[in-house]
């Protein structure tokens, strides 16, 4: 699940980064601790951040596992996760027994992989896409995570706004009109400028920042070469910036995850967002008693994968192999269809992505959309999975806050704020 909130973690890693490189050295036994499950009485706990789905599953390992509680620590956004995250890491306590990570922090995760279990087992073996485990996966062959779910990308629509706004509101006749003259991002942008033109000052979606995140995840290396690591701007970041920034009249010029975006949501403040399945939870959270919304099963320039999340099992637990055995039930195709079915977290399991149960799924907040057929459709069309190195977090943070400049807060121009934002990319590599 990416609930990639673009926050200073290029700052958090260099408040902590030294204390990891610290503790990395001295990490804790506990990993080290190859006892088995047993049945004396103790508590668990996981945190997780945004919406997992997992609180009826946690109700019920409990209930299958009498000997054990649950505590769950939700954390309200990934920025928030993620400082928690760096801080205990650092200090060498404080960490939860089983971890949610999202995927843009793995490469971080991978230079202090001792600080975490390897997860490697039979029962686990084939159990993802090939892509998903090399992204939790050492050099060395140690499994540093489960994988939760993954991103595939579809585009959420308000139909009710489509239809005042004189367009194709049924999501059958969405997908044919953003799949026009190639169905590319040129067409993506030409439909929001038709909808703004006749929207009576509804804006067309939500932020440019969160448009340019599924722009730039068609890229194979957006920020890093592959071969070398080091950070290499790919061209087409410097056109899918000034795309974006040409086209911000279509923007109601709010930073996803903040609290004017939370309550537009309540207030037609956009018509369109880029919807990788897990967001479907956190529209229908925030748009909780507004109707309208829907799901097209098409996204500009074919498909896209936008996060995903895993679980760890630091190796701080005092309960390693009942952590282990839990995250392995978690990320389990039975479990990880129930949340999918409960927020729309789209499975990450090849036998789940695979089920006819999923396949039936429908979503009534979003006009009982057939959320199972769209999704697995839209896993089918990601044909990309950018490559992310250990600058990959700081340089994305960094051009998140060069769009936001001009978006959102508009206090910069877009050549000026580009030239920040070469700067701060120097100061990174």
């Amino acid at each position: 699940m990416r609930k990639t909130t673009r926050k200073m973690w290029a700052a958090a890693a260099g408040v902590t980064g030294i204390a990891l490189v610290a503790t990395a050295c001295s990490g804790s036994d506990a990993g080290d601790d190859s006892s088995a499950p047993s049945d004396e009485k103790i508590t668990l706990t996981i945190s997780t951040f945004n919406e997992f789905g997992y609180d009826d599953l946690l109700d019920e390992y409990m209930q299958l596992n009498p000997n054990i509680t649950i505590e769950h620590n939700k954390f309200a956004t990934s920025n928030e996760a993620r400082d928690q995250f760096s801080t205990a890491l650092a200090a060498g306590s404080g960490l939860a027994d089983v971890v949610a990570v999202e995927v843009d922090w793995m490469p971080e995760i991978k230079q202090y992989a001792d600080q975490f279990n390897d997860l490697t087992s039979d029962s686990v073996t084939g159990r993802w896409n090939d892509w998903t485990t090399k992204q939790a996966t050492t050099e060395d062959g140690v499994l540093l995570a489960y994988p939760t779910d993954i991103g595939p990308e579809a585009i959420a629509y308000r139909a009710d706004l489509f239809a005042a706004a004189g367009l194709p509101s049924d999501r059958e006749s969405v997908k044919a009109l953003f799949e026009e003259n190639g169905g590319d991002w040129d067409q993506f942008f030409k439909v929001g400028q038709d909808f703004v033109a006749a929207s009576n000052g509804v804006p067309f979606f939500d932020g440019a920042d969160a448009v340019g995140q599924g722009m730039l995840n068609q890229l194979d290396a957006p920020f890093e070469n592959p071969d070398t690591g080091e950070i290499a701007l790919d061209p087409q970041v410097q056109e899918i910036y000034n795309t974006l920034l040409e086209n911000t009249n279509l923007s109601s010029h709010k930073a996803q995850w903040g609290e004017d975006w939370v309550n537009a949501f309540q207030n037609n403040g956009f018509a369109v967002m880029l919807a990788p399945s897990w967001m479907l939870g956190v529209i229908e959270g925030n748009a909780a008693g507004v109707t309208g919304w829907d799901i097209a099963d098409t996204f500009p320039g074919g498909g896209g994968n936008w996060g995903g999340s895993f679980l760890t099992v630091p190796t701080q637990s005092e309960h390693p192999e009942e952590a282990k055995a839990f995250a392995d039930w978690l990320t389990a195709p039975e479990q990880q269809l129930k949340a999918f079915a409960t927020t729309g977290n789209f499975p990450s399991q090849v036998e789940a992505q695979a089920s006819t149960e999923l396949a039936g799924m429908t979503n009534e907040f979003f006009n009982n959309a057939p959320t199972g057929e769209i999704f697995k459709t839209r896993s089918e069309a990601i044909s990309v999975i950018p490559f992310k190195g250990e600058n990959y977090f700081a340089v994305r943070d960094a051009l998140s806050q060069a769009i936001n400049r001009v978006d959102v807060d508009q206090t910069d121009d877009a050549a000026t704020s580009w030239a920040t934002f070469e700067e701060a990319v120097k100061a990174i590599g």
